[in-house]
């Protein structure tokens, strides 16, 4: 399905029936990676996922990819389907944009799931490298970004026992975009810090992070928990940065518990 939102024609999926569950997609993926979710979810709940500017099926945007042009495109979904709250959970880079949708959009936000993400900015070095990758991606393509990414985003369980979802990842890459990758790189760097937001964060929420996760160690997922009141930590075993599709049935597990407690 597509929707027009703020000048763009956003892909996007929504499946069940009952309370919303809207699910941001990690950098340099897509809405497919929320399939396991949106099977598990959606006799119970409303799963709504979008295609972020310049992935999937939404072509690139005008302009970099900011983590609040994520949040308010989200929102701005939300509105197009009549829903006026929803569970907002995001996977690194979706959960930089789900920082800022509570920033921006408070009022929307029933429950936070943040999974294989960090609430601080990035360093200079970090910058300084996502915008040499920038550079690279728009000279060599998606390969570049696919060579730089890939063998950080699994764990070393998923990379042996796993090959066929390696390769699922890695096709999807080299279907990106460069000019989606180069816009999301910059915003990625640009993103601000989160860290005072913590404290402020006042609905339930799940920090999830796979045990092998090198991209956002587990260190990263223990801060988020320790800063945000009553928050609930499940570290995913036999996964890495992509703890949802890695180790889908015990990450399936924990968040449904979390969703049945109702709140």
């Amino acid at each position: 399905m597509k929707a027009k939102i703020a000048g763009a024609e956003l892909s996007y999926e929504v499946a069940g029936k009952g309370p919303a569950v809207l699910l941001l997609h990690a950098f340099p993926l897509g809405l497919l990676m929320w399939e396991r979710q949106a099977e598990a979810l959606h006799k119970t709940h409303m799963v709504v996922r979008f295609d972020d500017r310049g992935f999937g099926g939404s072509p690139p945007g005008d302009a970099l990819l900011t983590m609040e042009r994520i949040a308010d495109d989200a929102a701005a979904l939300l509105d197009h389907l009549g829903i006026s709250q929803a569970v907002v959970g995001g996977c690194s880079m979706g959960g930089y944009a789900a920082f800022a949708f509570a920033r921006r959009h408070p009022t929307r936000l029933r429950g936070l799931v943040l999974q294989d993400t960090r609430a601080t900015a990035d360093t200079p070095e970090a910058r300084k490298t996502r915008g040499e990758l920038a550079d690279e991606v728009l000279k060599q393509g998606a390969a570049a970004a696919a060579e730089a990414f890939l063998p950080r985003l699994v764990g070393e369980t998923t990379k042996k026992e796993n090959p066929g979802l390696v390769q699922m990842l890695e096709d999807v890459i080299l279907k990106t975009s460069p000019r989606g990758i180069a816009d999301a790189l910059a915003g990625l760097a640009a993103r601000a810090d989160s860290t005072t937001l913590l404290r402020e964060i006042r609905v339930p929420t799940l920090v999830v992070c796979g045990e092998e996760d090198v991209i956002t160690p587990v260190a990263d997922s223990e801060a988020i928990q320790r800063g945000i009141a009553d928050a609930k930590l499940k570290v995913i075993p036999k996964a890495g940065h992509l703890s949802n599709m890695e180790n889908s049935t015990a990450f399936n597990e924990a968040l449904l518990g979390f969703l049945a407690a109702g709140f």
